[in-house]
């Protein structure tokens, strides 16, 4: 099984509050209170998540989680912390100790947010390290769902990326390598609330923020992955912007790379050309006619122009 999630608290009726947020959700709870016997249960399964306190008795809740990632990296690691113990927490996290701390007392949904993440990004993580074409297209369809308005775009920003790369005769790897960049492009967007994602109008600007993280998440993702660099580089970089005006670096021109501002130009005319909630797409010929006018700003204008150069009759 894939979806098991430890808790380790050695207090009873916080592991007892814990537990209860799971009920009759797709996780199945164990539970420790204390850290060598959580490390034995991590020896003898899998573990898609462990929720460590950062008090349990036989060692600190930072060092558990460093150890279970010594045993099973790909486990993903929530620490439970003090106010007063925030400064270690935020330094386990830079070290790769920690995927993310809640503050005690934490917010129910919040917890399972984290966790409902983690079992899926440990599901994810093995058949995104072996590189199987049809594994990667099949996750890049789950993330899909959260959004059925979405439903097909990693589909069809592959095949429009596909028709730049032919433009531009680039090699065998690289094209392999867009086109997987473009199925898990926004695979960051696990981590961003469903609430959001389906937001029927425009976002507030801190919903907005949340949403400007999803590169920087789905390229952790990549990484710990082994993703080649090229779809890493898809993933973190599709929003960047060629006049320098996006996200999440703000990095402008060629200071993107090649596959990112393929792939941009794509997902721009996909996004332009889907129904949402609260606007029709264009039809083709006007989506070409605003591809025009971002050429050289959102968009490079040679790949703008090699891009609708192959939409052309």
């Amino acid at each position: 099984m894939d979806n098991a999630v430890l808790l380790v608290v050695d207090e009873a009726n916080m592991l007892t509050a814990l537990a209860r947020l799971f009920l009759g959700r797709d996780v199945r709870v164990l539970r420790s209170g204390n850290g060598e016997e959580a490390l034995g249960i991590v020896r003898r399964e899998p573990v898609a998540v462990v929720v460590s306190d950062n008090l349990v008795p036989g060692m600190a809740g930072v060092e558990l989680l460093s150890r279970v990632r010594d045993l099973s990296p790909d486990t993903v690691r929530v620490l439970l912390t003090e106010t007063a113990d925030l400064p270690a927490a935020t330094e386990a996290i830079h070290r790769g100790e920690v995927f993310r701390f809640h503050e005690k007392p934490w917010v129910d949904e919040e917890i399972v947010r984290t966790v409902e993440e983690g079992v899926w990004r440990y599901r994810v993580m093995r058949p995104l390290r072996d590189g199987d074409e049809a594994a990667v297209r099949s996750i890049a369809q789950t993330i899909e769902l959260r959004d059925p308005y979405t439903r097909g775009h990693c589909d069809r920003v592959a095949a429009f990326a596909l028709k730049i790369v032919e433009g531009l005769s680039l090699p065998e790897e690289m094209r392999r390598a867009i086109k997987h960049g473009s199925w898990l492009h926004d695979c960051g967007e696990i981590g961003v609330p469903e609430a959001i994602l389906n937001c029927p109008g425009k976002l507030s600007a801190s919903e907005f923020e949340v949403v400007k993280k999803h590169p920087g998440w789905g390229a952790e993702i990549g990484r710990q992955a082994n993703l080649p660099g090229e779809v890493i580089n898809i993933i973190l970089c599709h929003h960047e912007r060629f006049d320098g005006r996006g996200y999440p670096t703000g990095a402008k021109g060629t200071e993107i790379p090649l596959e990112a501002r393929i792939v941009a130009v794509a997902d721009v005319f996909d996004a332009m050309s889907t129904d949402r909630p609260y606007a029709k797409g264009y039809d083709r010929a006007e989506a070409m006619r605003v591809m025009g006018v971002l050429r050289g700003a959102a968009l490079d204008p040679q790949l703008v122009d090699i891009f609708l150069e192959s939409l052309t009759p």
